[in-house]
């Protein structure tokens, strides 16, 4: 029996994904990747829309195998591994334009299969006409298309995810671009921009001061440029920010803002307790959640609205456990 009952989590968030990964057996040889984090856990908590690029534009299931054939990193096709002369490039990147085209309304990020021709987000291998490895990678070909089409949009490979810090930062990006979508994407306006600012603050200090700094500055334009160009700038520069991977110390340097909002307020012993897990965290002894839970108990009790409001104090779902491990 739970201590305290706790609320199903509703599912408002929508992610694309390589429908082999979430056990559609639609590879080549008629088989799947299933991904365990995916099926027993992300499945709890988002929706998923499954694709397949190779199925979708009629290559059938089982298939001949493809792979990635060119002359330079730059410079490939996907071709039939027994067949190079079977080209799917331009099916391809068609399919992967009109997927970012249907998609990008609905979605708030997408996780593709690793070392895939089609799906794979880097890292697939290239090989010359003659079958042999060129010794140079590149993307999938659906990768590539939809990363160029839709370049705001948060997207992962599955086998990076199992990586803590690469991890969190991917649903920080898919919770952020969601909140940007409902929010700012079909009706911008120069209030609604300040505010999605001011929860930001300490996020995106967290993953640049100086870009933190360059937001602040393209929102204090204001009324001086239409509010529509204004927020195209601000999104494309808040989404690269938060590609950029949080650390250790800017991590502490936040909590330690944080907590000059409450210092005041706080007993000497409550300040020296939250100071010693802070550096305990900035040392490697303990997972960001530890001050972060702290932190939030105390900015409960003294914290200001403002303080209170901020993303980085819980940038995803609680329930996801993303703070745990880094």
């Amino acid at each position: 029996m739970a201590i305290v009952e706790r609320p199903e989590p509703e599912k408002e968030i929508t992610l694309g994904i390589s429908a082999c990964l979430t056990g559609q057996k639609v590879r080549y040889n008629g088989e799947y990747k299933r991904s365990e984090s995916v099926a027993n856990h992300l499945t709890n908590f988002f929706h998923l829309k499954p694709v397949c690029p190779e199925v979708e534009i009629g290559m059938g299931i089982p298939r001949e195998p493809i792979r990635l054939i060119g002359t330079a990193a730059d410079d490939y096709r996907v071709r039939g591994s027994d067949n190079p002369e079977n080209d799917f490039t331009d099916q391809m990147m068609e399919f992967g334009r009109t997927t970012a085209l249907s998609l990008k309304q609905d979605i708030s990020g997408y996780i593709l299969m690793q070392k895939s021709p089609s799906c794979g987000m880097e890292r697939v291998k290239i090989y010359h006409e003659n079958g042999h490895p060129l010794g140079a990678s590149g993307a999938g070909i659906f990768a590539k298309t939809l990363m160029e089409s839709c370049p705001l949009l948060p997207i992962e490979e599955e086998g990076r995810l199992h990586d803590p810090v690469l991890r969190d930062n991917f649903f920080v990006r898919v919770f952020a671009f969601h909140r940007w979508q409902q929010e700012m994407r079909d009706n911008p306006t120069y209030s609604g921009l300040v505010a999605f600012h001011s929860i930001y603050k300490y996020m995106l200090m967290a993953h640049s001061p100086k870009n933190y700094q360059k937001l602040g500055q393209i929102v204090s334009i204001g009324r001086k440029k239409p509010v529509e160009d204004l927020a195209d700038e601000y999104i494309q520069l808040f989404m690269a920010t938060l590609t950029l991977k949080a650390t250790r110390k800017s991590h502490t340097n936040v909590l330690l803002h944080l907590l000059g909002y409450i210092k005041k307020t706080l007993s000497d012993e409550s300040r020296q307790a939250m100071l010693k897990v802070i550096e305990d965290y900035r040392t490697g002894m303990i997972p960001l959640v530890v001050p972060i839970t702290m932190l939030r108990h105390f900015l409960d009790s003294h914290g200001s609205d403002y303080v209170k409001s901020q993303i980085y104090l819980q940038p995803h779902i609680e329930a996801l456990g993303l703070r745990n491990a880094l």
